[in-house]
């Protein structure tokens, strides 16, 4: 079966986020699994995990958890696997951090191969990569739908590369979607037409929280992002000419570059030893 492509309002959910963000705060000892899943679900959905047919990934025959799995016949590997039990396995198998990428194309922040997973994160907007002793787990989100009512998360694991991405601290986030607001407010400001939704109408908009054990100014910098999204996905071309629609356009790139990668660094500063 083909990969299941995410409609706009998947694109934009915050799976992969939450996924890091309580799964890191599970590994650092802040809270427990099922306190975990159960802001991640609540989040994305009922999650599944799809496993590939080897032997590279966990689980390795059952779950940790003892759950119901599905197994692919002549192999002793779950197919699929709840989202609870597949952590489970991964911490037994070595887990000690999750990263967060939110690529585009053209810009794969957070992503460093291997081609089918760059690929299938891009497209999905969106991926979580689980560090183990000496490989990596991507896992990429899709949407679970199941007769009329039922919204899950659906999570395609694979391998990934063990290359370290190259992504900014916490503070040079910071620094840089500051400079971004400021230079976008200042171009956009020069939009004539009906009125543009501007990054300084994010400080009234509400954000996200993150989950404890991160640090203050990592719950600032994740609002601050989160609300900037807002701003980018409101963003209206109508009553404007194409070269105001051209201008506009390279200034909303700047900041969403700005706002994807204080979004990363936000996720990851509980990983940062003296993140403040």
């Amino acid at each position: 079966m083909g990969r299941v492509h995410l409609d706009s309002s998947h694109r934009d959910s915050p799976a992969s986020a939450a996924l890091v963000c309580w799964g890191n705060a599970w590994l650092a000892g802040h809270i427990g699994l099922d306190e975990a899943v159960d802001h991640i679900e609540r989040t994305a959905g009922p999650g599944i995990v799809a496993c590939p047919p080897s032997d590279d990934l966990p689980p390795r025959g059952s779950s940790a958890s003892g759950s119901p799995t599905s197994e692919l016949p002549g192999t002793s590997r779950p197919t699929e696997l709840p989202l609870r039990a597949f952590l489970a396995d991964l911490r037994v198998d070595g887990m000690t951090a999750l990263r967060l990428a939110l690529p585009v194309a053209g810009d794969p922040l957070g992503l460093t191969g291997p081609p089918s997973f760059n690929s299938a994160a891009i497209e999905a907007g969106q991926a979580a990569i689980a560090v183990l002793r000496g490989r990596c787990v991507g896992l990429v989100p899709e949407p679970d739908r199941r007769g009329s009512s039922y919204r899950g998360t659906r999570w395609v694991s694979e391998e990934a590369a063990v290359t370290i991405p190259d992504l900014p601290s916490l503070a040079e986030a910071e620094r840089e979607l500051s400079t971004s607001m400021s230079a976008v407010t200042e171009a956009l400001a020069g939009v004539e037409g009906p009125r543009q939704a501007r990054p300084d109408d994010a400080l009234s908009a509400p954000g996200d929280t993150l989950a404890p054990g991160y640090p203050a100014r990592a719950h600032r910098v994740a609002a601050l992002s989160a609300r900037l999204s807002v701003v980018l996905r409101l963003a209206d071309d109508r009553g404007l000419t194409t070269g105001q629609v051209a201008a506009r356009g390279e200034a909303l790139r700047r900041l969403d570059h700005a706002v994807r990668r204080a979004q990363v660094a936000a996720h990851h500063a509980i990983l940062e030893p003296r993140a403040s």
